[in-house]
């Protein structure tokens, strides 16, 4: 009798254990996110992107040509703003980790910001007549841009959302590279602008376009956050208040500075910050180096196709090779793609204000911009992932979900880079000798002088391939992969759950 006893207790384990390894793997595998919710958070990044490309492609370009500051000025304005904004976000980090409302965490960034930012943005690519001498321009230059990215540094919490929108890693990783994917329609409405300055030349401003783009911009961009603070939830298990209290700031910080893997993720992002110097004269190399900013338009209808066939298979590679070493074979294969197209040079057929040459130059040109930009959506899903990891490490290691406060210092290094390229992007302008010069309707005069074309080339090419070696490369570094992460993660999902049924049994015994 006691041996069946203990037979039947032992086969009551065994079937306990079956269960909850069962439980575990259901719940490893549940969906969460509701179709709604997907759209709501494409829409969001569609306008989101639409945005900032928006500001980033065109900002220096008309402050520079039309609100009449100068390039080193500019550089100037970026590089101190950019210092202040690492500063802003150590503050605004620490209010978002700690807010607790009943819309969420970071739910209600997304529409309290968008009047700040909205505002800015109008402001960036206007020109009022009362702004008369050079330091009101200037002075005008720096509310706008202070305001813009003080508006963006708390509006930025929704891309956090995207690791408390679901706690299944599967279903997370996959909505990363769907909303990659979307991205890329987020630059179609940008890169009309030129389009529309070469069919209205001569009958109206450049001026007039630029700020009609802005207000374009700005309702797509507001519309979709509103409707993604309605249509999202916010699902990952957080530490309550007193728990948040009981790791005190300074703590906080010092947990955030000894995430090793945050630091690499940094350190590469840092490197690859530099693209942006070259990607800053990408107005002036069409306008001036090839004859029109169309160019610029012709050449991205044909560079970006590939990214609508690479984005989706950037998964699979991650599946195969992982986050890490995904990333660090597409920064080397950029690197190597723009110097080849710096050594070549711009014009191997001849001058571009000849036909035959320079329908030849553009086919050229669009070649070899289609290859250094194989690896743009690939970096950019990996480093989603990566960034990903970088919060579940931090989780793993110290026991609280603070992705804002890991992002507070991410980006406080990232403002910092941002800094350094924006003093860049204004000096290059400056240091190859270019004046902006314009005619009676107030648009941009084409430059003709050879060294300051051959250094509008230089710094479009050169700039992104050395960012491109260098993001790389950090890489190598990144310890959050292989085994280790494979561990890590199962490690995560059994304290979730637990997290979980603690809160369950919470709420019954209070309903009790």
């Amino acid at each position: 009798m006691a041996t069946s006893e203990v037979i039947e207790t032992t086969e009551t384990e065994l079937e306990n254990e079956v269960e909850k390894e069962i439980e575990k793997a259901s719940a490893g595998n549940r969906r969460y996110l509701r179709p709604s919710e997907i759209v709501a958070f494409l829409l969001t990044t569609f306008g989101q992107k639409n945005l900032s490309q928006f500001v980033d492609s065109y900002r220096q370009f008309f402050m520079i040509s039309f609100l009449g500051i100068s390039g080193k000025a500019y550089g100037l304005i970026v590089f101190f703003e950019s210092i202040y904004d690492a500063l802003d976000d150590s503050l605004s980090g620490l209010i978002i980790d700690r807010t607790r409302t009943r819309w969420g965490r970071l739910r209600p960034y997304m529409i309290i910001t968008v009047p700040i930012w909205a505002i800015s943005t109008m402001m960036l690519f206007t020109t009022p007549s009362f702004l008369s001498g050079q330091t009101q321009k200037i002075v005008w230059a720096i509310i706008s841009i202070f305001a813009y990215n003080l508006g963006m540094s708390y509006f930025g919490a929704w891309n956090i959302l995207l690791y408390n929108i679901t706690p299944n890693i599967k279903e997370r990783d996959n909505l990363i590279a769907t909303s990659k994917f979307f991205e890329l329609f987020g630059v179609w409405v940008p890169s009309l602008l030129p389009v529309f300055i070469s069919l209205t030349k001569g009958k109206v401003g450049m001026q007039s376009i630029y700020t009609s783009f802005a207000i374009v911009m700005v309702a797509i961009a507001s519309v979709t956050a509103i409707y993604g603070f309605f249509a999202m939830r916010e699902r990952v298990p957080l530490a309550s208040r007193e728990q948040m209290q009981e790791i005190g700031i300074l703590e906080s910080f010092k947990n955030a500075f000894k995430n090793k893997p945050m630091f690499i993720s940094v350190i590469a992002n840092f490197f690859n910050g530099f693209k942006s110097v070259g990607a800053s004269t990408e107005s002036f190399f069409w306008l001036h180096n090839t004859g029109s900013l169309f160019h610029g338009t012709l050449a991205g209808l044909f560079t970006g196709l590939p990214n609508y066939i690479v984005t989706p298979l950037t998964p699979k590679l991650i599946r195969k090779f992982g986050a890490r070493n995904t990333a660090l074979g597409a920064g080397v294969f950029g690197g190597v793609a723009y110097t080849l197209m710096f050594i070549i040079g711009y014009k191997p057929f001849g001058s571009y204000d000849e036909t035959l040459p320079c329908v030849l130059n553009m086919i050229y040109i669009t070649l070899m911009l289609t290859i250094c930009g194989l690896p743009n959506c690939v970096i950019r899903v990996c480093q989603a992932v990566l960034q990903g990891d970088v919060y579940d490490y931090s989780e793993w290691k110290y026991g609280v979900r603070n992705e804002a406060l890991v992002q507070t210092v991410t980006n406080y290094f990232g403002k910092l880079a941002n800094a350094v390229t924006g003093l860049l992007s204004g000096l290059v302008i400056t240091l190859v000798g270019y004046v902006a010069h314009k005619d009676a309707l107030g648009d941009v005069i084409r430059e003709t002088n050879p060294t300051v074309l051959r250094g509008f080339f230089a710094v479009f090419a050169l700039m992104p391939a050395i960012a491109r070696f260098l993001f790389g490369i950090s890489w190598i570094f990144f310890p959050v992969h292989g085994e280790f992460k494979e561990k890590m993660l199962a490690d995560l999902e059994e304290r979730r759950a637990q997290r979980v049924n603690e809160l369950e049994a919470s709420d019954k015994k209070t309903e009790e």
